[in-house]
């Protein structure tokens, strides 16, 4: 076994949602559940007793030749289940949304050559949104590596930069070993994927297997607990501060830290901004909460983050789609900025405080310093405009005048059907905008979609995985036509699994995001942006067919006066998935939006309409 970084491993903090412990050891041990019993076993079985061993619940995955060992051995667990998928992408994205939903290590699984590099957009999407998966495929054996073998592929090579750490065993003695240390480093820390490649002979060898391993990880030692000395000083900055303003990432959400930051809140008063990725991290109804940053943030977001003196960012990366041209960026503001990488601190932009650390420990240490007498400044006034921006420009849009449904209309009304306790799962363009928008947040882990990556595809299989990890939640997967056609293979997987979840269709018949900027910048030349799904006359393909052709319930809306309905009947059916063919305006935009490039000053509040603010304050 060849490990790509290594160090002294964390014990996983047992408190649910939790991440990391606050105290790093030089060598860890998983739970053990053998009493040190050792059984001989081929290294299949020694993979699938390691799996359950570490408690993997569900493996998403798909059988091929060198990983076929191991499906053997799995096929008599009775501790792991394994859902069959018909794409290996879908297995990568249905581990995300597992992971996703629950916190926990999603698991999936695929053979050599074209099986393992089917994983890479999955294996990448979780590295940029920092969710925790472990993703195990096979290789050819250890004789024919390097040989042009056939379904032989370098997935230890090709995804080094996209896994925060990777391994290739050839040794099955080292089988548990490498599953244990591949959980424990995909869920401490930073949360990210993990790959563990193992050959063909390495399986099938003879091995014993006992419980618990030993491992060092010799320069792995995250950083939990935030200094001292720089929790002084980011108090001091935000008692002398007069327009702070807390600007919350999907740190928060991976760390478990909502409900200790909805109390700093609280006793601190400081308005927040919660990006895309930490949608619901503070209830949106929250009096504080200002909305969405970023290019299609809420005015009052983006001009809080502009106008204000002090920013705490925790749990954020200062990335482009919410700081727009960066030099002009918050340009009044100081920087507080938390994050339990490292390497994201100053990267983009310079922290006047630097903290690394958790973010659960870091607000719990603030919350702390905050406490004190006099410890807060006055906020009031500030509160105050901000409120009046959030007033005067709110979220909202116009009904189209062709009289078709407003897209926006469809998904604000599956939200207010569905409630907060509901799941949601976008795919990547427009109606992930809406769903970010028109959805009502209040609680973490209810919105779950393709931040950083922006990966067309992700919803349904996403979805697959979050209603696997939560069946007794509603899950719905909120989709363009364009990205559904991409993995709505999955549906199969669905039907045949019995993971109810219901699909909402936002059926424009195009590319719409892509759409709309070639209406706003090329001059409504629409090249290669019509799919021909609903306008026209055209539906190909025919979604409420094709949903039925896999066992589901399809259904179509075209009326604004039927949403309801439709929504409400898709509600009551739970034995099998639901697809709603939403058959909406084509010319509907996202809305506000800061075109790429320039400053968050900028913003359009409506096509042909800015906010009116003195630019040179």
């Amino acid at each position: 076994m060849t490990p790509a970084s290594a160090a002294p491993p964390v014990p996983a903090d047992p408190r649910p949602g939790r991440g990391v412990a606050p105290r790093p050891t030089p060598a860890t041990a998983v739970p053990q559940r053998q009493g040190g019993v050792v059984e001989n076993v081929t290294g299949a079985q020694s993979l699938v007793r390691a799996l359950e061993e570490v408690g993997a619940e569900v493996v998403f995955g798909m059988p091929g030749g060198a990983i076929l060992p191991a499906y053997d051995p799995l096929m008599d667990s009775k501790r792991v289940r394994h859902v069959l998928v018909r794409h290996e992408q879908g297995a990568g994205h249905a581990a995300e949304g597992y992971a996703a939903a629950t916190g926990k290590v999603g698991v999936c699984m695929a053979t050599s050559g074209p099986g393992a590099t089917n994983l890479v957009t999955p294996l990448a999407d979780a590295a940029m949104d920092s969710v925790p998966i472990v993703a195990i495929t096979g290789q050819v054996g250890s004789a024919a590596i390097g040989t042009d073998a056939f379904q032989e592929a370098d997935i230890r090579g090709i995804t080094m930069p996209i896994t925060k750490h990777n391994y290739l065993v050839t040794d099955p003695a080292d089988i548990p070993r490498a599953i244990a240390e591949a959980f424990h480093i995909a869920s401490t820390g930073r949360p990210g994927p993990v790959l563990v490649d193992i050959t063909k002979d390495a399986l099938q060898a003879a091995t014993t297997f006992s419980w618990p391993p030993t491992f060092e990880l010799p320069g792995y030692r995250p950083v939990t607990k935030p200094h001292n000395k720089q929790i002084r000083e980011a108090a001091r900055l935000i008692k002398a501060a007069r327009r702070p303003v807390l600007y919350i990432g999907g740190g928060v959400i991976r760390s478990g830290a909502s409900e200790a930051l909805r109390e700093f809140v609280e006793l601190t008063q400081i308005p927040l901004v919660t990006t895309l990725m930490a949608r619901g991290a503070v209830p949106d109804e929250h009096p504080l909460h200002l909305g969405m940053p970023g290019m299609h943030g809420s005015v009052a977001a983006v001009t809080a983050l502009q106008k204000a003196d002090l920013l705490i960012a925790l749990g954020t990366r200062f990335d482009d789609r919410v700081t727009g041209k960066l030099a002009t960026f918050a340009p009044l503001a100081k920087v507080i900025h938390a994050d339990i990488d490292p390497a994201e601190i100053s990267k983009n932009r310079v922290a006047d405080v630097p903290m690394v650390g958790d973010c659960t420990e870091v607000i719990t240490e603030l919350h702390r310093a905050m406490s004190a007498p006099d410890a807060l400044g006055d906020y009031e006034s500030w509160r105050a405009e901000a409120q009046g921006w959030k007033d005067t420009y709110p979220l909202g849009y116009t009904p189209p005048e062709s009289g078709q449904m407003a897209p926006q209309y469809v998904i604000e009304r599956i939200g207010e059907l569905t409630g907060p306790d509901g799941t949601y799962v976008a795919g990547v363009g427009q109606h992930q905008m809406w769903a970010a928008q028109f959805v009502k947040y209040s609680r973490p882990n209810s919105w779950l979609n393709s931040g950083g990556l922006g990966t067309m595809g992700f919803s349904v299989p996403a979805a697959m995985g979050a209603k696997a990890a939560e069946p007794e939640r509603v899950v719905w997967a909120i989709d363009g036509d364009g990205c559904f056609q991409m993995t709505n293979q999955e549906l199969a997987t669905c039907v045949i699994n019995n993971i109810p979840i219901k699909v909402a269709i936002i059926n424009n018949s195009s590319l719409g995001m892509v759409r709309q900027w070639q209406t706003l910048f090329y001059n409504e030349r629409y090249s290669n942006t019509d799919l021909h799904t609903a306008h026209g006359g055209e539906r190909i393909p025919d979604f409420v067919k094709l949903a039925e052709a896999y066992g589901c319930v399809g259904l179509r809306c075209e009326r604004a006066e039927d949403v309801d309905d439709t929504i409400r009947q898709a509600l009551e059916i739970n034995d099998r998935p639901v697809v709603i063919d939403f058959v909406v305006c084509r010319d509907a935009m996202v809305w506000p939006m800061v075109p790429a490039g320039v400053s968050n000053d900028e913003i359009m509040y409506a096509r042909g309409v800015s906010p009116v603010w003195d630019r040179e304050e």
